[in-house]
């Protein structure tokens, strides 16, 4: 977590917003349809926009995603080692035995 942003993550409002997004989204990720963790900005967080609401808490800024999708997105290659994924209980897998 950034400086800049940790008292935003620690509030009462982002941690209710992150419950509902994870409900409206069904827990699931919206990329790829595995189980979701991490709810993620599409415009991401910069303390130039750190206090504005329309950007920290709309929905319609805000996606559930899984560690892998949220990676690539901001790495732009996935959290596992290539030719590995995590499996929908969080278990490091082979890529080709899970698919």
């Amino acid at each position: 977590m950034k400086e800049f942003a940790r008292k935003f993550y620690l509030s009462t409002a982002w941690r209710e917003t992150r419950e509902y997004i994870y409900k409206r989204d069904m827990g699931l990720c919206v990329r790829c349809g595995r189980p979701g963790e991490i709810v993620h900005h599409k415009i991401h967080l910069t303390p130039q926009n750190i206090d504005n609401p329309s950007i920290t808490l709309s929905e319609d800024n805000l996606e559930l995603v899984c560690r892998e999708c949220h990676a690539v997105e901001h790495e732009g290659q996935p959290a596992t080692a290539a030719g590995l994924m995590f499996d929908d209980e969080g278990n490091l897998v082979e890529r080709e035995s899970y698919l």
